[in-house]
């Protein structure tokens, strides 16, 4: 069976490369992946799956960080524009661009797989060196990119839908597949779990092209490390006044974001496992003669355990007030993003292991059973839903070789990983079809 698998999705090779470049042309960031989102939904109907969309599978509610009404129509608006479809289109407003597809096929375990959608807030190269630009697929929208490999993840995700449906009588259950906005700030996958997108799931998959296997043909099982985390952004307000003539009638957010961010990073890293704080931008002022009224931090905190990083950000907290409070300004918290930690189930990891090792494109030296993210990835809210039910859940790192490190102007992948990701993800989903139900 893994032999006629490689054979169509080596079928859907050139159609798994034109999409994917279709994609990266015209990227979309978080809440905004209403062009992708309907093309989404569009090929899924095409290959005979039942489609839910907008608010049947995004909580609104739980939406984090979302833009503003006028940009968000800005975004259909160009969408549109650029080949959406607007019907679809019109039924994801306020952002509401998840989309699942599910084939169901008699009796047996209901099996989801998750694949984000969403590019990177980043302007990319625009020479001949860089592969994209030089053959015609470099993004047309001014500072979006997809820098880490999502718009492979979308094909990827179609391909292996198009490959099941004509499987369809070798299955046994239910295919679920989760095209998830907003990975990048994770932000995406909460109001996703949240809608009951993992409602029922015994077995869940996910995974990324490249990262922490960044050589074509390597594969890593199950993906462990998963670091939780807290994205946040803190605006001080203060009291504008004349800097030389009185400066005693002000009171200086710049000097209490400062402050702010000094102590910050003075947090102790935590003692029971490996901790994390950044502050990433500091935006304070109007003009020099004038005592800063507004200063904004924008911060993380991340733990490898969710309870480490729980820790860090309740410090976090203790600093930024008490910064506003010694220099009597106001502080607004805001939380724009938050992921847990997480680990592969080792039983699914050797699942996926034994799929590939039928697979003439992965070299048994280069399959490895696990390895730690370092890093945080929405994925774990799913991943622990399912678990937290008595079901199974792995991620995987499809290897590719790069033009350059993820969230990089001069990111690319080798696309020769598409077709075997096709085939790998849909063989799992038809062994794991054999197991038990367990939820």
């Amino acid at each position: 069976m893994i032999k006629e698998m490689e054979r169509l999705a080596a079928g859907m090779e050139n159609g798994l490369i034109d999409r994917r470049r279709d994609l990266h042309r015209c990227p979309e960031a978080a809440w905004t992946e209403f062009r992708t989102a309907s093309m989404v939904a569009a090929a899924l109907s095409a290959a005979g799956y039942a489609v839910r969309l907008g608010e049947d599978v995004v909580c609104r509610e739980s939406m984090l960080d979302v833009p503003t009404e006028e940009e968000l129509a800005a975004h259909m608006e160009r969408a549109v524009a650029q080949g959406g479809d607007p019907d679809l289109i019109a039924r994801m407003a306020g952002g509401l661009t998840g989309v699942i597809g599910e084939l169901t096929c008699g009796d047996g375990p209901v099996v989801a797989l998750r694949f984000d959608m969403d590019a990177n807030d980043l302007d990319e190269a625009c020479d001949q060196d860089h592969r994209p630009c030089r053959e015609g697929f470099a993004s047309i929208n001014p500072g979006v990119m997809h820098a880490c490999g999502h718009d492979g993840h979308v094909a990827v995700g179609l391909g292996v839908a198009e490959l099941l449906a004509q499987l369809k009588d070798r299955l046994n259950g239910t295919v679920r597949l989760i095209f998830q906005p907003g990975e990048e700030g994770v932000r995406g996958a909460g109001p996703m779990v949240d809608a009951g997108a993992l409602d029922g799931v015994d077995y869940l998959l996910g995974g990324h092209i490249g990262f922490r296997a960044p050589r074509t043909g390597q594969l890593v099982c199950g993906v462990g490390g998963f670091l939780a985390t807290t994205k946040f952004d803190a605006a001080f307000t203060g009291v504008a006044a004349h800097a030389g003539a009185a400066p005693e009638q002000g009171r200086n957010a710049l000097l209490a974001a400062a402050s702010a961010a000094l102590n910050l990073h003075a947090i102790p890293r935590h003692g029971q496992g490996a901790s994390r704080i950044s502050v990433g931008v500091l935006n304070a002022g109007q003009g020099r003669n004038v005592v800063p009224p507004n200063a904004l931090i924008k911060g993380e905190t991340r733990g490898e355990t969710t309870e480490i990083n729980d820790c860090m950000f309740d410090r976090a907290k203790e600093v930024l007030a008490g910064a506003a409070q010694m220099y009597g300004v106001d502080l607004a918290l805001t939380e724009v993003g938050r992921s847990v930690s997480g680990q592969s189930d080792p039983e699914l990891a050797a699942l996926v292991r034994r799929a590939a090792e039928g697979m003439d494109f992965f070299a048994p030296a280069d399959i490895l059973d696990a390895l730690d993210l370092r890093g945080s990835e929405d994925f774990a809210l799913m991943l622990a839903e399912v678990q937290s039910r008595g079901g199974l859940g792995a991620y995987l790192m499809l290897g590719s070789d790069l033009a350059a490190g993820h969230h990089n102007a001069r990111f690319d992948f080798d696309e020769r990983c598409l077709a075997p990701g096709v085939a790998l993800f849909a063989r799992c989903v038809l062994d794991c079809m054999e197991l038990p139900g367990r939820v």
